[in-house]
């Protein structure tokens, strides 16, 4: 049976795109015939048709917001110091190169955002991972870096992650002046990374023993004020689930919840704090004490309905979690028009919920008829 389904919904799609690229083409012969407001007629030989296909891409429903990404960035980003030794390179004259590198790493399916998010900086590359199923956009020239940096500067990080960023940005000034070429600035970049992240590998412990951490800067003021960034955190560690509970007190013996959640680290408690405010509604939940990860959630449906739905009709998430987005609301207008009392309207709720999250199907199904590869 549930092959069967999986069979009729990837159907249901591939019909649904097929429509789409004919709406495409007709965007593109229609263009033959464009006119300008002047009345001036237009050669659609200079139309971008990568760029028109770009509008219909998961990934780019809205445009990139600053905010939006210094958020998806806080969730889903790394700031980052390589080592590795190189005796025998003279351009290292201390023995050691050092690498800083910004990476966003996301899986395959998401690679339309990855492209997009390089467009936003002009900089970096994107390299697929294939044994990970996982797509990595990196900027490691320590030219392009300083876009990086002037965007961070300008819409700061709120999780702890800006730390983090912080240290990034003191080593990469070492680099800049040269000094990683020196024992003494070498030394400097060794205590910054012992600092960062996880800390030093074994290798590294090993070759600098007498590593002092630098101390760690303290963030501040993690209220959220820009919708745009909550958009983007929760476009990385958002979920929108549908939780159906057997319950034997209700009409056809199962419960179902709309539950929005956001998961982070108990470090950022005062950021996870500021959420309750944002929405005006809401719990904390800890999941555990050996995994120190908390859960900010939503699942009463009137905040649901009243709260959290409009807000990201008005702020959207990006990605291809903007699908399960879309299809958490159709579950939510179900319910709202009580259809989830019904054996039908339970039906489509199962139904939607099985396409969401890691139902939804993670390869390449086909090309469309102008040759971009959709998921599905």
């Amino acid at each position: 049976m549930r092959q069967n389904t999986s069979v009729f919904r990837v159907l249901r799609d591939l019909f649904s795109w097929i429509a789409l690229d004919f709406f495409l083409l007709g965007l593109s012969f229609r263009g033959l015939f464009l006119v300008s407001n002047s009345g001036t007629e237009i050669n659609t030989t200079t139309i971008n048709f990568k760029q028109q296909q770009r509008r219909y891409s998961t990934s780019s429903i809205v445009n990139i917001n600053p905010w939006i990404l210094t958020g998806f960035t806080d969730a889903e980003g790394c700031f980052n110091l390589s080592m590795g030794l190189c005796p025998r390179n003279k351009k290292y004259k201390a023995g050691w190169a050092v690498l800083p590198r910004f990476q966003i790493t996301l899986h395959e399916k998401d690679k339309t955002l990855l492209e997009q998010i390089k467009d936003l900086f002009s900089v970096g590359q994107i390299y697929l991972q294939s044994s990970h199923n996982s797509s990595l956009f990196q900027v490691q020239s320590v030219k392009d870096l300083a876009k990086i940096i002037s965007h961070f500067d300008r819409y700061p990080l709120k999780t702890k992650k800006r730390v983090d960023y912080e240290l990034f940005k003191r080593a990469l000034e070492l680099v800049n002046r040269k000094e990683h070429l020196t024992e003494e600035g070498l030394a400097k970049i060794v205590s910054i990374k012992a600092s960062m992240n996880r800390g030093l590998s074994e290798e590294l412990k090993v070759a600098f023993p007498n590593t002092l951490p630098v101390p760690r800067p303290v963030v501040e003021n993690q209220e959220i004020k820009d919708p745009y960034w909550l958009a983007g955190f929760t476009s990385g560690e958002g979920s929108f689930m549908i939780n159906m509970i057997h319950s034997p007190r209700c009409r056809l013996e199962s419960q179902v919840k709309c539950v929005f959640q956001l998961t982070q680290h108990s470090r950022d408690e005062q950021l996870i704090g500021s959420l309750i405010k944002f929405f005006d509604c809401g719990k904390i939940y800890e999941k555990s004490k050996q995994s120190a990860l908390v859960d900010f959630r939503i699942q009463k449906f009137s905040d649901i309905c009243n709260k959290v739905i409009p807000f990201f009709q008005n702020f959207p998430v990006i990605g291809v979690k903007r699908f399960d987005y879309l299809d958490w609301c159709k579950a939510a207008e179900l319910m709202k028009n009580k259809e989830h009392l019904t054996p039908e309207g339970l039906s489509k709720i199962r139904k939607i919920k099985a396409g969401m999250n890691q139902g939804r199907f993670p390869t390449p199904i086909f090309f469309n008829l102008i040759g971009k590869v959709y998921y599905l």
